[in-house]
């Protein structure tokens, strides 16, 4: 299979859904990470925006590469996305460099404007990414392609359908967030928060709900047309009644 994952900002992906990517890539699957803004205001000193943003494209390609996933940097001003054209092309062109046959993305509820923007445009852009008449720079993609909605930060205003199993690959998903150095400066600053941390607890928290050592929560989009089941994703664990 062809697996599309679309963060809002580099280091969102290895956070909510990093091990379930490695676990794919592991299968064999193909993988394209795609990062939407250029994280240009994650720091907490910097004051050269190109610059971070350069920074925070290096650490996700290094990132990426540890599980040999392509990267699509579509470089959408940090802070300031919207559901506009210039994002929708941007998506519709992600989905077709990618030709996915499933979607991980944000759910539309999490507490960043531009992750539940992304979460939206990605929904968005699913359909009309495979309308040949609906003409970009490429070519549409063949179907349309299932969506997984990922966990929210610290879990919060999220209800999961279906849990991934990530203990064998945990410290790969730590290897891979640890690649985003230059984030621990500004989670310090924000939020007071380690996030290698502040991961594994929530990753514990969600194995705890479904019976295994760590875990990632995901949410199926539901709206027609709904092809595919969550046994597209791999070592997925029921929840307990």
């Amino acid at each position: 299979m062809r697996i599309l994952a679309i963060g809002a900002h580099p280091d969102d992906l290895e956070f909510q859904c990093g091990g379930t990517l490695a676990l794919l890539a592991q299968q064999g699957h193909s993988i394209t990470m795609a990062i939407a803004t250029d994280g240009g205001i994650g720091h907490p000193s910097a004051t050269c925006r190109s610059e971070v943003a350069e920074v925070r494209r290096s650490e996700a390609a290094k990132s990426a590469s540890l599980i040999g996933a392509d990267l699509i940097w579509m470089g959408l001003e940090d802070e300031w996305l919207f559901n506009d054209r210039q994002t929708r092309t941007a998506f519709i062109d992600t989905y077709r460099r990618a030709r996915p046959d499933f979607v991980i993305s944000h759910t539309t509820t999490d507490y960043h404007p531009d992750h539940n923007v992304t979460g939206q445009v990605a929904m968005d852009a699913r359909m009309p990414a495979s309308i040949r008449l609906l003409e970009t720079a490429l070519p549409p993609t063949p179907t349309i392609a299932h969506f997984f909605m990922m966990d929210n930060q610290a879990g919060v205003n999220f209800v999961p359908d279906v849990y991934v199993d990530i203990s064998s690959v945990h410290e790969l998903k730590i290897e891979m967030l640890r690649c985003h150095a230059s984030q621990q400066g500004w989670l310090d600053n924000f939020f007071g928060m380690e996030y290698v941390s502040a991961m594994e607890m929530k990753d514990r928290q969600r194995g705890a709900e479904c019976g295994t050592e760590f875990a990632e929560a995901f949410c199926e989009l539901k709206t027609f047309p709904v092809m595919g089941d969550p046994t597209m994703l791999p070592n997925v664990v029921s929840r307990p009644q």
